[in-house]
């Protein structure tokens, strides 16, 4: 399979990478009518008292910036949970039948696994402005995650990618673009990090390009089982045989970070959130799309059923698609926003950083990471451990 067979595979049940430039998302919004990319006035005082809102999403996504001017704008207190995966996200809910948080943030592709847990309730589309984001990124919640024709239970939040980071004191790509091989390379043994598994899955998409395995094999592994033990069996038996080259094995943002500044890691996998974080604070730290494509995706927030502050979650969702509120926080937390309109609140720094992140055609070389059918993520955990443990 070609990647560009792949990649529209991929387009079908993720997102439309061609759709995550800057340009594309002003235009989309020039589309709709120009009131999209004008900040309409805050909400003002929104409930007549206080309110809690219990939120479970990942660990550096609500920066102080957001967190406090939503309070002082609404009234209501976020007592956030973090966390740094997916999984954590789907057994805390479980192991609570539901209960304990208002909105929580799944990741876009993983919408099958939550398809037949019954632990998401579908939103009442009409107290959320789902037009002021993305069409691209609000059709993978109408498109996915309206399950069995009952609501859609997905809205789009944060979008970014996962690429090559590293120290700018320390080292620099040949040719002046990274890949995912670098994580592995000999001369930079001891000195890399990445989080297990997809690290694992960069070092496939490598293992391709170098042609030592066959083009598209980490995208069909997407397809059936056979097809992942096969590929992953190939991908883990290198990572196992070059273990030793790996420093660190990150989990969420602040261990990326720490790896970077105070691990001696000096190039690895990363989100781009942490490193361009770190970049905007003065660090001698950047991030960039490796030439075989950074993987992409968009979280998102949903309700559990057991939510019990509803009220207070729509005003959640209506501040955080406000272009103003969503734009101060990138500057923040490094990501993206599906707003539209939100980049123009964002800093000039952000507009550099996100211009070195995607040179050239990085933009139009995203990989869109698949939706993950319900025997992946098991199957992905046993291949997983068995490299970590080696």
């Amino acid at each position: 399979m070609t990647k560009s067979k792949v990649a529209a595979s991929a387009l079908d049940t993720a997102m439309a990478a061609r759709n995550f430039t800057r340009r594309s998302v002003l235009k989309a919004g020039a589309a709709a009518g120009s009131v999209v990319l004008t900040a309409p006035a805050l909400i003002e005082n929104a409930l007549a008292s206080s309110g809690e809102v219990d939120i479970l999403m990942w660990s550096d996504y609500l920066p102080k910036s957001f967190t406090e001017s939503f309070k002082k704008e609404t009234g209501i207190t976020i007592n956030f949970t973090g966390i740094g995966s997916n999984e954590e996200i789907i057994n805390k809910l479980k192991a609570s039948k539901g209960q304990g948080f208002d909105l929580c943030s799944p990741t876009n592709n993983r919408n099958l696994a939550w398809e037949h847990l019954g632990l998401l309730q579908p939103y009442d589309m009409s107290r959320i402005d789902i037009d002021k984001v993305n069409p691209a990124m609000a059709k993978i919640g109408t498109d996915g995650w309206n399950f069995d024709g009952k609501g859609v239970t997905w809205v789009p939040h944060i979008w970014g990618t996962e690429g090559m980071a590293w120290r700018t004191d320390k080292w620099a790509p040949e040719g002046g673009v990274p890949s995912y091989g670098d994580t592995w390379a000999e001369e930079n043994a001891g000195k890399t990090m990445g989080r297990a598994h997809s690290m694992l899955l960069g070092l496939g998409l490598w293992l391709e390009a170098e042609g030592k395995m066959p083009e598209g094999s980490i995208w069909a592994a997407y397809k059936t089982e056979d097809a992942f033990r096969k590929t992953w069996t190939q991908v883990v038996d290198f990572a196992i045989a070059h273990k030793n080259r790996i420093k660190v094995i990150w989990n969420d943002a602040d261990s990326q970070k720490s790896a970077l500044l105070k691990e001696g890691v000096i190039v690895g996998q990363a989100w781009d959130g942490p490193p361009l974080a770190l970049k905007t604070a003065g660090e001698p730290v950047t991030y960039q799309a490796p030439k075989e494509g950074a993987m992409a995706w968009v979280d998102g927030i949903a309700m559990p059923i057991g939510a019990k502050n509803i009220d207070q979650a729509y005003e959640f969702l209506k501040y955080a698609y406000q272009p103003k509120p969503a734009g101060i926080a990138i500057n923040d937390h490094g990501y993206n926003s599906p707003v539209l309109g939100a980049d123009k609140y964002a800093s000039a720094n952000y507009a550099k950083n996100f211009a070195e992140a995607y040179p050239g055609d990085a933009l139009a070389n995203l990989n869109p990471w698949p939706s993950e059918p319900p025997w992946y993520g098991a199957l992905r955990t046993e291949f997983t451990n068995k490299f970590k443990s080696a």
